[in-house]
C-alpha cells in the first residue's frame, strides 16, 4: 500500500476489526468494512468524474457518515478535502469555493437551495447531492483497491479559519499534520477500542475532527454522529450509546449542564470530557467537578490541526483553569516580541511548532510568512506559565485592552461576571475614552427570568479586581454572535456595542 495518508485507514482498519462498529447515525450503524467499501466505490466514482491528485473535493452540510466516506474517499485519490460551514451566507459559502479552486462539490439534499443560489464563475463542475445521486454512484462503481501514492507531506485538507479577526483563510493541513495530531490525543487522552464518542460538535470545524472522530477511528472505537447539539438529545444519547468521550465548546457544555436532567440523568459511561475553542469559565469546570466528572482542558489552533495544549485529568483539579502543557509531540513557548521566553507570571504570547503544524495558508505565502518566526507559528494568543510550566491563556491579544497605560484582559473581567447568578452570557470589549484611551464595556445577556440591574452588576465586581479592570458600562442584550462552533465574534460585538 502506497499511500501513507488519512485515505489508507478505512482499509487498515477493515483488515483488523472489520465487523467492529465504525459510525452510528440515527438508527443506521456502518462497521469498519463497509466504510472501506464505500469509501473505495466513491473514490472510484469521483475518480469517473475526472477528480485527479490535488484537486480539491468540497463537502458541504451537517455532521453525517458521507462526510468521512468523502474526507476518506479523497485520501484514496490524492485530493484535497474542503469542508464548508452550512450555516454560512451564499457568499461566504461561494468565496471559500472559489478561493479553495474546488472541482467537485458534495452536499446534503436540505442545501439544494442554497447550491443553486450560488454565483457562478468558480471552479466547480460537479455537483453531487447526497441523497439519490450519491447514492447511485456508491452502488454502481468498482470496490477495486486504489493504489494512488499518496504522501504524509501531501496536503489533506483546506480548513478554513472560523475568521473572527476578518476573511476566513485556508489552512492547509496535510496527512502527516493529522496523523501526528491523532497520535497526540491517543498518547494524552489515554484513547481505548472499545471508546464511544459523540460527535455533536461539527466536522467542518477542526476539534469536532481532528480531536475526537479521527483519533477514535484510527483506535477503532465508534463515532455516534449527531446533525446539530442540543442539550437534552446530548443527555439521552450519552444514556442510549453509553457514551465515553465528549468534546464541546464551554457554551455547549453549560448549555448540558443547565438543562433540567443535569442533576438526574446517568452520566456514570463517561470518562473524558474535553473542553475548547474559548477560556473555559471558572463556575463551568465547577459545575462539573461537582458533578463528579473528569472535565479536562485543552487549547489548540485550526493551523495546529489542533492540538496544541492538554490538562490532563491528574490535574484537572490542581490546575483548574489552565489549557495545561504541550501535547506530547508539540512544542510550546510563551514569548516576549522578540520570542525570548517569559519568566514565571510573566504575560505573553503563545508560539508552537511540530509535526501537527499546518506548512501556511491555501494561496497566501505573504500571510503565512507573517505568523512564522524562525519556524514557530505565532497564534496570536496571549498567555502566562506558572512556576509549574502549566500555560494558562489570558486572551487574543487583539482583544487586549489598553487603558491609561494598563493591559486589561477581557477573558479574566468574563470570567468573574460568569459567576453571578444572573448572567448566561457575556463578553467585555473596550470601547473609546476620552480620559483613558479606551475603557471596558460589559455586554451581558440575562438566565431565563433574570433581570438584571447593570449598576448591581458592576457593583458585584468591586473587590475582586482593580478598579482600572471594572467596566465603566453595562449593555444587557438577548443574544451574543458566535460562530457555528459556538466561539464568541468578538468582532461583531465591538461592531454592533462598542460605539461610545
Amino acid at each position: 500500500m502506497r499511500n501513507e495518508g488519512l485515505g489508507s485507514w478505512p482499509a487498515r482498519r477493515a483488515r483488523k476489526t472489520p465487523h467492529r462498529t465504525a459510525l452510528i447515525h440515527g438508527d443506521s450503524t456502518t462497521d469498519y468494512a463497509e466504510l472501506h467499501t464505500r469509501s473505495t466505490r466513491l473514490a472510484h466514482a469521483l475518480r469517473a468524474l475526472g477528480v485527479r491528485p490535488g484537486d480539491r473535493i468540497a463537502y458541504l452540510g451537517p455532521n453525517h457518515p458521507s462526510y468521512l466516506e468523502t474526507l476518506f474517499a479523497s485520501g484514496v485519490l490524492g485530493a484535497v478535502f474542503v469542508p464548508l460551514n452550512p450555516r454560512l451566507a451564499g457568499p461566504e459559502i461561494a468565496h471559500q469555493l472559489t478561493d479553495s479552486g474546488a472541482r467537485a462539490l458534495v452536499y446534503a439534499p436540505g442545501l439544494t437551495g442554497l447550491v443553486a443560489g450560488l454565483p457562478g464563475g468558480g471552479e466547480v463542475r460537479t455537483y453531487i447531492d447526497l441523497g439519490r445521486t450519491y447514492e447511485e454512484l456508491i452502488a454502481g462503481a468498482s470496490e477495486e483497491p486504489i493504489d494512488q501514492p499518496v504522501t504524509a507531506d501531501d496536503t489533506c485538507i483546506i480548513m478554513y479559519t472560523s475568521g473572527t479577526t476578518g476573511r476566513p483563510k485556508g489552512a492547509m493541513l496535510t496527512h502527516g499534520n493529522l496523523i501526528w495530531n491523532a497520535v497526540n490525543v491517543l498518547v494524552d487522552h489515554d484513547l481505548t477500542a472499545d471508546e464511544r464518542a459523540l460527535v455533536s460538535a461539527p466536522l467542518f470545524h477542526t476539534a469536532g475532527l481532528n480531536m475526537l472522530t479521527l483519533p477514535v477511528i484510527l483506535k477503532g472505537g465508534t463515532c455516534v454522529l449527531t446533525e446539530s447539539f442540543d442539550p437534552a438529545a446530548t443527555l439521552d444519547l450519552v444514556e442510549r450509546h453509553r457514551i465515553t468521550f465528549m468534546f464541546g465548546v464551554p457554551t455547549m457544555f453549560d448549555r448540558v449542564a443547565r438543562h433540567p436532567r443535569w442533576a438526574d440523568a446517568d452520566l456514570s459511561s463517561l470518562r473524558i470530557l474535553t473542553c475548547g475553542g474559548s477560556p473555559v469559565p471558572t463556575p463551568l469546570i465547577a459545575a462539573y467537578q461537582r458533578r463528579g466528572l473528569t472535565f479536562l482542558q485543552g487549547y489548540g489552533m485550526t493551523e495546529a490541526a489542533p492540538g496544541t495544549l492538554f490538562l490532563d485529568a491528574e490535574h484537572a483539579v490542581e490546575k483548574a483553569g489552565s489549557a495545561g502543557v504541550p501535547h506530547f509531540f508539540s512544542d510550546v513557548r510563551v514569548v516576549r516580541s522578540d520570542l525570548t521566553p517569559v519568566g514565571a507570571g510573566e504575560t505573553g504570547e503563545v508560539v508552537v511548532r511540530g509535526p501537527h503544524v499546518m506548512p501556511g495558508y491555501w494561496g497566501l505565502p505573504e500571510e503565512t510568512a507573517a505568523v512564522f518566526t524562525d519556524g514557530w507559528f505565532r497564534s496570536g494568543d496571549a498567555a502566562r506559565v506558572d512556576d509549574d510550566g502549566y500555560v494558562f491563556i489570558v486572551d487574543r491579544l487583539k482583544d487586549m485592552i489598553i487603558s491609561g497605560g494598563e493591559n486589561i484582559y477581557p477573558a479574566e473581567i468574563e470570567d468573574l461576571l460568569l459567576a453571578h447568578p444572573g448572567i448566561a452570557e457575556c463578553a467585555v470589549i473596550g470601547v473609546a475614552d476620552s480620559r483613558w484611551g479606551e475603557v471596558p464595556r460589559a455586554v451581558v445577556v440575562p438566565r431565563d427570568g433574570a433581570e438584571l440591574d447593570p449598576d448591581e452588576v458592576l457593583a458585584s465586581l468591586a473587590g475582586s479586581l482593580a478598579r482600572y479592570k471594572i467596566p465603566k458600562s453595562v449593555v444587557v442584550t438577548d443574544e451574543l454572535p458566535r460562530t457555528a462552533s459556538g466561539k464568541l465574534l468578538k468582532s461583531r460585538v465591538r461592531t454592533r456595542y462598542g460605539t461610545p
